[in-house]
């Protein structure tokens, strides 16, 4: 039979950190379970250097809040050199009083459902409503960090760094502050650092590869496009992960106006996923599938100037669009009127606009309301016409007056 439990504080310290059975804890720093054992006993022995620092490490507390007494006689010096070297791995040594400022380990379910509710509350509301949410659940979770270790932290990590993606998504696509989501992310890809999440950490680049190609410094956009590959080969990625750094970069290119490298991107990335993958993709990347895929395509070849090609595939992808996608249904149909704008349509080029307007007020998106904008400029030619002038009758209200003027 084993022993008893007498040593409470590193059983404590061991089911906050995430490890709910003695063997969990074993297995992430090494040893046999009956060492494990042997410290949560009575009058647990001294761990020897090497598991002091792992110990330490891995449960985020020195060895005197973990229960552990040092041998009779051990040379006061011998332990400030012992606190030195937990401090040289990346841990001060913390007071033992700190014990009871541990979080438990129901924390980590507890945050991260909360930043999966986020996740899904995204895609319907407004988002000057849910980035204040979003920036205070970050907030929390850089206050509970400090208080978790092991496997808890990395959990609260994961989701934290989530969680700032979010908010840097909303500031980027949805608030037009490109600096202000340049910030966010690198506090995002800070957070996935402490969980050592590469995938997270590939999608955060990869979002950062957005900022330099919206103005057209493709070297810098290039860059981050290499790293976030690098941090995707590390996960391993899935079949949709690497597709969707295929349509990143296809954007960035068509930003750039090189079309036909983000053609080529975009091919690549169907023929990733025709092919599959056995690893899954992870749960956050809900923003991203083939019909998006598609839809980026049907922007490029719509930069490209291949109008009849654009205009079936935008008609495919809004077709296809499931019923929650309010905020890119309105982005596909900018884009189809932008389609026929170009082939010198504007009653079917207005119709397209004032049905995104539509969905605009449903739903709003700064990226669907600058494609509108976008086709207007277009239609100047044809600013006289009937259709045109009912066109700027919807988009000229009080709200979009002021909201252009204010951009």
């Amino acid at each position: 039979m084993p022993p008893t439990f007498s040593n409470t504080r590193l059983k404590s310290a061991r089911l906050a950190a995430g490890y709910h059975s003695q063997q969990a804890l074993a297995d992430v720093l090494g040893v046999g379970v009956r060492q494990v054992r042997r410290w949560e006993a009575a009058a647990p022995p001294w761990p020897h250097p090497d598991m002091q620092q792992a110990l330490t490490r891995v449960l985020g507390q020195d060895l005197d809040a973990l229960g552990f007494t040092p041998p009779a006689g051990m040379d006061p010096v011998r332990r400030r050199l012992v606190g030195a070297t937990v401090a040289a791995v990346g841990l001060a040594a913390v007071p033992s009083q700190a014990a009871a400022a541990m979080q438990p380990a129901s924390v980590a379910a507890d945050f991260a459902a909360v930043t999966r509710s986020h996740r899904r509350l995204y895609w319907s509301v407004a988002p000057a409503t849910l980035h204040p949410a979003a920036v205070a659940h970050a907030t929390l979770g850089c206050a509970l960090l400090p208080e978790t270790a092991g496997q808890t932290r990395i959990t609260v990590a994961e989701s934290l760094a989530e969680t700032w993606l979010l908010a840097g998504r909303i500031e980027f696509f949805d608030l037009r502050e490109p600096d202000r989501a340049a910030q966010t992310w690198l506090r995002a890809l800070q957070a996935a650092g402490e969980a050592d999440d590469a995938l997270m950490g590939a999608a955060i680049l990869a979002h950062t590869a957005f900022i330099p190609a919206w103005v057209g410094r493709r070297d810098d956009a290039d860059e981050r496009m290499v790293a976030a590959r690098t941090y995707a080969r590390r996960g391993p990625a899935g079949a949709e992960l690497l597709a969707w750094l295929d349509a990143v970069e296809a954007e960035c290119e068509t930003r750039c106006g090189n079309t036909r490298t983000a053609l080529n991107l975009i091919a690549h990335g169907e023929d990733v996923l025709a092919a599959g993958s056995e690893h899954e993709s992870p749960a956050w990347l809900d923003w991203f599938s083939s019909v998006r895929l598609s839809a980026f395509k049907g922007n490029t070849q719509l930069k490209a100037g291949h109008l009849p090609q654009a205009r079936a595939t935008l008609q495919q992808v809004l077709e296809q669009l499931p019923a929650s996608e309010d905020k890119q249904r309105s982005v596909i149909l900018g884009d189809l009127a932008a389609v026929e704008a170009a082939a010198g349509q504007p009653d079917a080029a207005s119709a397209y606009a004032c049905q995104a307007l539509d969905q605009l007020g449903a739903t709003w998106y700064a990226t669907g309301m600058d494609r509108v904008r976008e086709v207007r400029r277009a239609l100047a030619p044809y600013q006289h016409q009937q259709c045109v002038r009912d066109l700027d009758e919807r988009l000229y209200g009080w709200s979009t007056t002021v909201s252009a003027l204010a951009r």
